[in-house]
């Protein structure tokens, strides 16, 4: 009876830490929203999702931060494009042409365990680097590139551990069928389908939210970029340099670009929840 009741006891404070502790984070996620919502509709108007920011927007006269929201748009599509098309075959090199225990594949999977942690202001270094020695200025193509940079090892690491799932036995009976390494890519690409969309919305997610890399490459730019040789504005950027801002009108665009940003987050999160569970009642 004794043994019972302390057992008993243990799962009931066990149980009691982990309601604590998903309360605690509950009221993290609430508190964040709440603030951003409440400051940032203050300022929410057509103008400053519709406007580029005219004369003296930063001391509280008239504009918007359309450039913020179209070079955010700009700078996470193409990174996230280039992202997957770099991912995708290292995934299946991994996995499909290498061996199961293969001493390159292990090497390959902490090179990119490595680069998943590094901080992002150490991308946007890097990347600045590589900018001062080609003699490249701050641009959309190099904000471009440091994002790519930057979440290729999201990509990797999370599309790498739903493959390695995959049942190789799948593998071996698509083979013995006399199914090409090509043919039997898209058998497994069809059933991974659920790991891509998941690695795309944590990918865009951290991208979309990135300043230190792009404020070192992108730059910051009043106006919409035309060309890859232009800088371009990001939403992160528009809510740091506006948040430092002695004067309260423009501290209150700062949370109504954070509005923006978190609302795009929100939809990307929704949009990958119903995607993946679409996929997910599609496979065969």
């Amino acid at each position: 009876m004794k043994i019972a009741r302390k057992k008993k006891l243990r799962e009931s404070v066990a149980k009691l830490f982990m309601w604590c502790a998903m309360l605690v984070v509950f009221g993290l996620v609430i508190s964040v929203i709440w603030t951003i919502f409440s400051k940032g509709c203050k300022a929410m108007s057509w103008d400053m999702v519709s406007k580029l920011p005219g004369g003296g927007f930063y001391i509280g006269k008239e504009g918007g931060f359309l450039n913020a929201i179209v070079g955010s748009l700009y700078i996470v599509g193409a990174s996230t494009v280039l992202g997957l098309i770099v991912s995708i075959p290292v995934v299946f090199f991994l996995n499909i042409y290498l061996k199961k225990n293969s001493k390159l594949a292990y090497v390959a999977r902490l090179a990119f365990d490595v680069l998943f942690g590094v901080p992002s202001i150490v991308y946007g270094a890097f990347g600045f680097t590589i900018m001062i020695y080609f003699g490249l200025r701050t641009s959309l193509l190099g904000g471009i590139i440091v994002i790519t940079l930057l979440i290729i090892p999201i990509f990797i690491r999370t599309m790498d551990e739903a493959t390695r799932n995959f049942p190789r036995d799948i593998l071996d009976a698509s083979f013995s069928l006399g199914a090409t390494r090509w043919e039997t890519l898209k058998v497994v690409l069809r059933q991974i389908a659920p790991g891509i969309a998941t690695a795309t919305l944590l990918s865009v997610g951290r991208a979309i939210g990135d300043a230190a890399s792009v404020m070192f490459t992108a730059g910051y730019t009043d106006s919409i970029p035309t060309s890859l040789s232009q800088p371009a504005a990001t939403l992160p950027l528009a809510v740091f340099f506006q948040l430092s801002s002695p004067i309260p009108e423009v501290v209150d665009r700062a949370y109504a670009a954070a509005l923006v940003l978190t609302i795009i987050v929100l939809l990307l999160s929704i949009s990958g929840r119903f995607i993946t569970n679409r996929f997910s009642k599609n496979k065969v």
